[in-house]
């Protein structure tokens, strides 16, 4: 792909060629819950069966299931206790005909037993017991409340594969096997670089033609939610000097990805890109894409640098598109989607020629979903309208070569949030 300022890429070209250039980090080897929502770097075989033995899946009596085959309310079964059993305990005698023992949940099942009877369907359970005998007032099959060695994950069964996920259940499972460390690819250091003179820190008054750094921040919170570590390196000012040390700054602190914000669109200063192309092997985009038109990808010293628009929508979400997915796939995910769906439109759009993602409300009724823009204008659509964001519970994918779209057609849209309850129904702080 040749370097150039003025090519106009598709998104997804823009996309794959980023991806091309984007691998999964090595792994290491981290503390079971430290693990929770990382990607797993091994495949995990199980060294014992669970469970590993046959089992109580009630608190009960274990019996012969023909003992008490012909067991009813009206007419019970009697049968002699030889003991109980609690779990963590070994039985130590066996149920033989005409007898049964006292069971616990979790408890292994004694030697001859065949069914496990409830405590409701005995006099225990009635207030009626007998001492040294119950009473079975319910018949029960073979198997009936034991649950089998082996029956959840068999000893040399591959459990987890790598690439998997870790959720909550796949770390239970994990504990189940006696893991308490599991390999796990490595989170992705993100370098976070806002540029320049215009901006100020959290802390400093605003001067007039000055603005607040939130571009650091926003982006900073989205590397953390999608996995990654973020290393804010401040605001680097439009001269060469301060910008080349801040891209020293962060090669020093051994990241895997840069990421700025501003001073790479056609009409900004040429000190960003100078300083980049120097670096680094740079390319400079612009991309068919609203927001987000002007895009930089390449890499410094080796590592892979995506450059984002300034605007602080377009920033955001050219994150979503193109820098979430790259973090992701550092991290060893292999799905890089977000969730899609099918919306009906509720007022009419209009495009530009430009893949639109448009901030919007999906909202379900039944089985319907619904979406809506709040109309086109600069006014809720706009590249610095940063507050959109926080009503916005999607984003409408206006294709590239759609023009117009009237209402009540159904559109592709990318969830953010929680679907609305009901349609009109308005998220929005006020």
């Amino acid at each position: 792909m040749k370097d150039s300022s003025v090519s106009l890429l598709g998104v997804d070209e823009a996309r794959n060629f980023i991806l091309e250039h984007i691998h999964p980090l090595p792994a290491e080897e981290v503390f079971l819950l430290d693990a929770l929502n990382r990607v797993l770097a091994e495949s995990v075989t199980a060294g014992d069966s669970i469970p590993p033995f046959d089992n109580s899946a009630m608190d009960g009596y274990a019996v012969l299931a023909d003992d008490v085959a012909d067991a009813t309310l009206e007419n019970p079964v009697t049968l002699s206790l030889i003991g109980s059993v609690a779990a963590g305990a070994v039985p130590e005698r066996t149920v033989t005909r005409g007898t049964a023992m006292r069971i616990m949940t979790g408890a292994p099942i004694p030697a001859g037993a065949t069914a496990v009877v409830r405590f409701e369907d005995t006099d225990e359970g009635r207030k009626g017991a007998t001492e040294g005998r119950v009473r079975i007032f319910h018949a029960v099959p073979q198997g009936h409340n034991i649950r089998l060695a082996g029956e959840d994950i068999r000893a040399g069964q591959t459990v987890l594969r790598q690439n998997t996920l870790l959720r909550p259940q796949e770390i239970g499972v994990l504990a189940a096997l006696g893991r308490s460390h599991v390999a796990v690819y490595r989170r992705p250091r993100v370098a976070i670089l806002a540029t320049g003179d215009e901006l100020v820190g959290l802390g400093e008054a605003v001067q007039p033609g000055q603005i607040r750094n939130s571009n650091e921040y926003s982006n900073a919170a989205l590397v953390a939610q999608y996995g990654g570590i973020p290393i804010c390196l401040g605001i680097a000012r439009d001269n060469v000097a301060d910008l080349t040390a801040k891209i020293h700054q962060g090669l020093a602190e051994n990241v895997d990805l840069f990421l700025t914000s501003a001073g790479v669109s056609l009409g900004d200063y040429d000190i960003v890109k100078n300083v980049l192309a120097t670096e680094g092997e740079m390319h400079f985009w612009q991309v068919r894409i609203k927001p987000g038109k002007p895009l930089a990808f390449g890499q410094i010293q080796g590592v892979p640098l995506l450059g984002l628009p300034g605007n602080p929508v377009s920033s955001i979400v050219a994150f979503e598109v193109f820098a979430r997915p790259a973090i992701l796939r550092m991290a060893g995910h292999t799905h890089l989607e977000k969730p899609r769906l099918r919306a009906v439109l509720q007022e009419a759009v209009t495009n530009s020629g430009r893949r639109h993602y448009m901030r919007a409300v999906v909202s379900r009724t039944g089985d319907q979903y619904f979406v809506t823009t709040r109309g086109s204008g600069v006014n809720v659509q706009g590249s610095g309208i940063l507050s959109s964001l926080i009503w916005a519970n999607a984003l409408v994918i206006v294709p590239e070569d759609v023009t117009h779209i009237p209402a009540g057609t159904p559109v592709e849209v990318e969830m953010n949030g929680p679907v609305v309850a009901q349609p009109g129904h308005d998220p929005k702080i006020s």
